[in-house]
C-alpha cells in the first residue's frame, strides 16, 4: 500500500517536473529568439566589414539551440498530453467497472424477475382456462335468455342503483345488437346495449374488446373491465390519435363501465370527450352523435338532473329526425326517453304528445301486437295515472290485456273481452271450475299479458 502511494507520489512529482520544465523551455525558446534577432540585426550592420564572420558562428549555433529546444517542447506537450490520455482511461476504466457490477445486479434482479415472471404466467394460464370455461357458460345462459318472456323495459330512469327494469332504455355507445342484449341479464341488457348507435357500427378491431368488456362487466368484474378499457384507449391513441371515432367509440365503452359502477361523473366527462371527438370527425348530424348526445341524457336523468338531459335528448331527436326519417323505430325509442324526462318535470302535456307519437311510429311499423307497442302504450297509461286520468289509463290498460291473450289463445269469448271476463272472475274468487276461462287459461293469460312498468 506504502509503496504504491510512493509510486502515485513519483508520478505526481515527474509530471510536475515536466510541466516546470515545458514552461522553461518556453521561456529559454523565447529568448533565444530574441538573441538571434539581435544577431541578425547586428549582422546587417556590419555587413561590410571583416568581423562578420564571427556573428554568422554565433547565429548558427543560436539557430541550433532555438531547433533542439522546438524539439524539447514538442516532446515536454506531448508527455503532458499523454498523461491527460491515460487519466481520460483511467477515469473510463473506473466508469467501465461501475457498469460492469451494475449489470451484474440488473443481471440478478432480472433473474429474479423472470421466475416471479413464469409464476405469474403460470397463474394466468390458469385464469385462462377458467376464463374459457365461464365464457362457455356464459354463451349457454345467453342463449337461454333469447326466450325469456320477462325482459326488462326500455327507458331510462333517475334511479341511483341504475339495475331496475325501467333502466333498459340507458344508451351507452353500443349499437342496437340483439346478440350484445343477449350477453347480460335481463336487467342489464338495455343498459348496455340497446339502440345507441343507429348508423354507425363498432369496428370489427373494436368488436371483440367490446363483447369482453360487457362479460366482465356483467361479472362484476371491473377490476379487469376497467384497465382493459384504458389500455385499449391508450394504444388507440397512440396508432389514431386523440381525435378519431374509434378513439370517441372507446370513450364510450369505458362509460359504461363506470356507468355501471354508479360513476357517474367518470361516465359523463367520457361522454362529453366522445360527443366533441364525434362531432369533429363525424359531423355534427351524424347518428353516432345523437347516439352519445342520448347516452348523456340517460345518464342526467339518473343523477335527477332532468333541465340539464331534456335539452340534450331533444337535440338526439332532432339528428334522428333528420338522418332517419320522422318515423323510423329509433325515433320512436328517442321519444320515449324524451316522454319519461319530460315525465319526471311533471310536464304531461309533452309526456303525453311523445308517448302517442312513439305509439303512431312503432304501431305503423309494425302493427298493434308488437312488444314496443304494448310498453309504449303502458308506460302511456301510467302516465295518465300520474295525472288522475283513471279512464284514459283503464282503456289503454284493457286493451294491452285483450290483444296479449288473443294474440298467444286466440279469442275465446267473442262477445265479451278478456278483462271482463278476468273480472268476472274475479268476483266469482277465480273458481277453478269456471266454464268459460279455466284456471290453467288464467294462467297463462296473466303470463303473456305481463309488460314492463314504468318507473314510479
Amino acid at each position: 500500500m506504502k509503496q504504491d502511494m510512493a509510486t502515485a507520489m513519483s508520478e505526481e512529482q515527474i509530471i510536475d517536473n515536466v510541466r516546470l520544465c515545458f514552461q522553461n523551455l518556453i521561456t529559454l525558446q523565447g529568448e533565444h529568439k530574441n538573441v538571434l534577432e539581435g544577431l541578425e540585426t547586428t549582422l546587417t550592420a556590419v555587413k561590410d566589414d571583416g568581423g562578420n564572420h564571427v556573428i554568422e558562428e554565433k547565429a548558427k549555433y543560436v539557430r541550433s539551440g532555438i531547433t533542439l529546444l522546438d524539439t524539447g517542447v514538442q516532446d515536454a506537450q506531448f508527455l503532458v498530453e499523454l498523461k491527460k490520455y491515460l487519466d481520460t482511461l483511467e477515469a473510463d476504466k473506473v466508469k467501465l467497472k461501475a457498469q460492469v457490477r451494475r449489470l451484474f445486479q440488473e443481471n440478478a434482479w432480472l433473474r429474479d424477475e423472470l421466475g416471479t415472471t413464469q409464476q405469474k404466467l403460470q397463474a394466468s394460464e390458469q385464469n385462462v382456462v377458467q376464463l374459457e370455461t365461464e365464457k362457455q357458460q356464459l354463451e349457454f345462459m345467453n342463449q337461454l335468455k333469447k326466450y325469456d318472456t320477462g325482459e326488462s323495459g326500455d327507458q331510462p330512469t333517475p334511479s341511483d342503483s341504475g339495475k331496475g327494469a325501467s333502466d333498459t332504455a340507458s344508451e351507452l355507445g353500443f349499437p342496437d345488437d340483439e346478440d350484445n342484449a343477449n350477453m347480460l341479464s335481463s336487467a342489464q341488457a338495455g343498459q348496455m346495449a340497446a339502440s345507441t348507435n343507429a348508423g354507425y357500427e363498432i369496428p370489427a378491431r373494436l368488436r371483440t374488446l367490446h363483447n369482453l368488456v360487457i362479460q366482465y362487466a356483467q361479472a362484476g368484474r371491473y377490476e379487469v373491465a376497467v384497465p382493459l378499457c384504458k389500455q385499449a384507449l391508450e394504444d388507440l391513441e397512440k396508432t389514431s390519435g386523440r381525435n378519431h371515432p374509434d378513439v370517441a367509440t372507446m370513450l364510450n365503452i369505458l362509460a359504461l363501465v363506470y356507468r355501471d359502477q354508479n360513476k357517474y361523473k367518470e361516465a359523463a366527462v367520457l361522454l362529453n370527450d366522445a360527443l366533441q371527438i364525434r362531432k369533429n370527425t363525424l359531423g355534427p348530424e351524424h347518428p353516432a352523435v345523437a347516439a352519445t348526445l342520448n347516452n348523456l341524457a340517460v345518464l342526467y336523468g339518473k343523477r335527477g338532473r332532468y333541465k340539464e338531459a331534456e335539452p340534450l335528448c331533444k337535440e338526439a331527436l332532432e339528428i334522428r329526425e333528420k338522418v332517419l326519417g320522422k318515423d323510423h323505430p329509433d325515433v320512436a325509442k328517442q321519444l320515449n326517453n324524451l316522454a319519461l324526462l319530460c315525465q319526471n318535470q311533471s310536464k304531461f302535456d309533452e309526456v303525453e304528445k311523445y308517448y302517442r307519437r312513439a305509439l303512431q311510429i312503432y304501431e305503423s311499423k309494425f302493427g298493434p301486437d308488437h312488444t314496443e307497442v304494448t310498453k309504449t302504450k303502458n308506460h302511456l297509461a301510467s302516465a295518465f295515472l300520474k295525472q288522475g286520468k283513471y279512464k284514459e289509463a283503464e282503456v289503454l290498460y284493457k286493451e294491452i290485456l285483450t290483444r296479449a291473450h288473443d294474440r298467444e289463445m286466440g279469442a275465446s269469448t267473442p262477445d265479451r273481452p278478456i278483462w271482463q271476463v278476468a273480472e268476472d272472475q274475479g268476483d266469482k274468487g277465480r273458481s277453478r271450475d269456471s266454464p268459460n276461462l279455466p284456471h290453467s287459461d288464467l294462467a297463462t293469460w296473466s303470463k303473456v299479458s305481463k309488460t314492463d312498468r314504468p318507473p314510479p
